[in-house]
């Protein structure tokens, strides 16, 4: 192959596979070092190529580990070692492993190890534990076999780094929004191909009640990337409250920009959501910035989830005002909390008892979630019943207070009239003797 041609070569494959050329060369020459070894290397030796991308050449070398006496295992050491059961082998090689580098003792092989005194007469300039690079003879008429194994070395080594560049690429992706296109749906698990991998929606990650179809467009969310033996592992989602929030930095400038921060979630996934927002900056009004005129920028979002309703509320570092407020469309009268149990009493218009509870419970319950407070609601009546019967109880327990003290008081004077009585029998009795 033409060195023009085989620089193309290797562009196109950059640029296909989104690797870089340093990468492709590295697989190149693991490829050229193994047919080598294929062909004319010996079992054992440690066999690198280096590749000169603008001449074209290249240069074969053997490798082995600089050592001295004291690093190599004496035959005393290695017969020892045969006579050892497997398991007590194993945790040697462990605990040698936990030494450093050059403390570790090998068993010497001439193929992978040199002495330092034949080392320095190679090259002068060598040191202990470092490798001597050995110029071998080039080679350029490689078998069958040789040109299939660096055919196979060059397959597995790109695949390996198209998967590693795929991982980087996605792992910084991690908690962003990105388009997608379903691929297939299989055992409840949607695949979705967004650009050079495919993630998968799991079903506690899907929409309640959402169907996808092949070759649908949608938005979904970069949960985890993970790394696996096939590659890549990217899980989606689109029932994560953090959809909502990067949903809302696309389609309103002042949420990407930091004037408006949206402060909390509660969500129920394709049903309801509510979001707690704040201002930034001054004269910027949160609620209707997400809104947006006629409520365009909210119904982008709404449209995109599938009409799931989204309640848009002002948050407040005041927890009263923000139950209040968390707890729309519904109007709050009153609201008493009890800061040691965290438990919020919360009074709205007979009327509107039943929206600010919502169906099934979910709008006081999504408020709950929101606020982080548990939450009674009553209405006005109820409430004023309550009170009406809680002084009823009050006035019944201080009558009876009173007539305890009442019967107390008779009781006493029951006595000291008694006592009097006593008094007057005796003193008639002994003027009685006397006489």
């Amino acid at each position: 192959m033409e060195r023009q041609a085989f620089l193309s070569a290797i562009e196109q494959i950059c640029e296909e596979k989104g690797i870089s050329k340093e990468k492709v060369l590295e697989t190149i020459e693991v490829a050229i070092a193994a047919a080598y070894k294929k062909d004319y290397g010996h079992k054992g030796q440690n066999i690198r190529a280096r590749f000169d991308l603008d001449s074209g050449q290249v240069k074969i070398f053997q490798v082995r580990q600089v050592l001295d006496e004291t690093m190599i295992k004496t035959p005393e050491e290695i017969e020892a070692e045969k006579e050892m059961a497997p398991e007590e082998c194993e945790a040697k090689e462990v605990k040698e492993g936990e030494l450093p580098e050059g403390e570790r003792k090998v068993r010497f092989n001439e193929e992978k190890h040199i002495m330092i005194e034949e080392a320095v007469k190679i090259n002068s300039e060598i040191k202990l534990n470092e490798e001597l690079w050995q110029e071998l003879e080039s080679k350029t008429d490689f078998g069958r076999i040789a040109a299939q194994t660096a055919k196979q070395v060059i397959i597995q080594r790109i695949r390996e780094a198209e998967r590693e560049t795929i991982y980087d690429e996605f792992k910084t992706k991690e908690g962003e929004v990105v388009s997608g296109i379903v691929q297939r749906a299989e055992r409840g698990m949607v695949f979705v191909d967004i650009g050079k991998a495919a993630g998968v929606l799991f079903p506690e990650e899907q929409i309640q009640g959402e169907y996808y179809r092949i070759g649908q467009r949608l938005r979904v969310l970069i949960l985890q990337v993970q790394k696996d033996a096939r590659g890549p592992s990217i899980i989606l989602s689109r029932a994560s409250a953090k959809m909502i929030s990067k949903l809302f930095e696309l389609e309103v400038p002042e949420v990407a920009a930091g004037a408006v921060e949206i402060k909390v979630i509660a969500r129920e996934a394709g049903s309801r959501s509510k979001i707690a927002v704040a201002s930034v900056e001054e004269g910027v009004d949160p609620i209707g910035s997400c809104v947006g005129q006629k409520g365009t920028r909210v119904q982008a979002v709404i449209n995109e989830l599938g009409g799931e309703k989204i309640d848009i509320i002002e948050w407040s570092a005041d927890p009263e005002k923000f139950i209040a407020n968390a707890l729309a469309p519904a109007k709050v009268l009153d609201v008493e909390i009890n800061e040691r149990e965290r438990i919020a009493r919360v009074q709205v218009p007979e009327e509107q008892l039943s929206l600010a509870i919502g169906k099934k419970g979910q709008n006081v319950r999504l408020a709950a979630k929101l606020t982080e407070w548990k939450i009674d609601v009553a209405g006005a009546k109820a409430a004023e019943k309550k009170e009406e019967e809680e002084k009823v109880t009050e006035s019944e327990t201080e009558t009876k207070e009173i007539e305890k003290e009442t019967k107390k008081e008779e009781k006493t004077e029951e006595k000291v009239v008694e006592n009097k009585e006593e008094k007057r029998e005796k003193k008639i009795r002994k003027s009685k003797k006397k006489k």
